[in-house]
């Protein structure tokens, strides 16, 4: 399943555009910004299967640097301080990564 499938291609244009500079990323706005936010939980939930590169059931803080790239190929990797950021706003548990509840979670938070 391709991120498309799940969101128009437009919007996650418009969402990956301003997050060009390093340590510009925020999360809240991006996820309004890409329609993620306004999707079942159930699609949210297949968004996050996308984003969980090794099927581990998990986004581990490599694969949350990768994130944006989980949504546009050309877009950038994040920082260290916007990975660590945005582990540490979805990291409910405390365990490290970022599990399906909790990714669900923290696009209900946006």
């Amino acid at each position: 399943m391709a991120m498309t499938d799940l969101l128009h291609a437009e919007d996650i244009k418009k969402a990956v555009g301003p997050y060009t500079a390093v340590d510009s990323f925020d999360h809240k706005k991006f996820f309004q910004m890409v329609g993620l936010k306004k999707k079942s939980p159930e699609d949210v939930k297949k968004v996050f299967h996308i984003l969980d590169k090794d099927q581990s059931d998990f986004i581990e803080e490599e694969e949350l640097g990768f994130i944006l790239k989980g949504f546009s190929p050309d877009a950038r990797d994040l920082s260290v301080k916007e990975t660590k950021t945005l582990l540490a706003a979805g990291d409910k548990d405390g365990d490290g990564k970022i599990g399906a509840d909790e990714f669900s979670t923290l696009v209900a938070e946006s």
